[in-house]
């Protein structure tokens, strides 16, 4: 699988070994980018930029997630929604009342949670195809 296609495609299936890969590369990509833009601009400008980049991260992690959850043998849907809970709440804070950030921050930390056993940790789910299931010498089912 090419890497355009890793990042930004939500169909097909991947392993645990190139699900990690993938979400390493885009958090150094990410961590990369932060720190550059810290280096290069003044703080406000930065921010500005880095929530962008940040936002944009979304995509190929929800990418990843969706061909992960397709692995595990649930639908890409759940695999985008995960990512969503974790990444989203950071960003709504900022706009909700005080009395919110601390249910938003445990909506992200059982999301990550669910995210990093169910997508991290297990493993692909089988395949189970009904024509190879059966033994060599059975019969089709009538």
């Amino acid at each position: 699988m090419s890497l355009i296609r890793l990042f930004s495609d939500f169909d097909g299936r991947i392993g645990l070994r190139t699900f990690w890969l993938g979400s390493v590369a885009v958090a150094l990509t990410l961590l990369a980018t932060e720190r550059t833009l810290l280096l290069l601009t003044d703080h406000h400008q930065a921010t500005v930029i880095i929530a962008f980049f940040k936002a944009f991260a979304l995509f190929p992690w929800a990418a990843l997630a969706a061909k992960r959850a397709t692995d595990r043998g649930s639908t890409p849907l759940f695999g985008i929604l995960l990512i969503c809970a974790i990444v989203l709440p950071e960003h709504l804070r900022l706009v909700m009342p005080f009395g919110w950030r601390p249910s938003l921050e445990a909506i992200a930390t059982m999301a990550w949670v669910v995210a990093f056993i169910d997508l991290g940790l297990m493993p692909s789910a089988a395949q189970e195809d009904g024509v190879a299931a059966r033994p060599a010498g059975a019969k089709a089912a009538e």
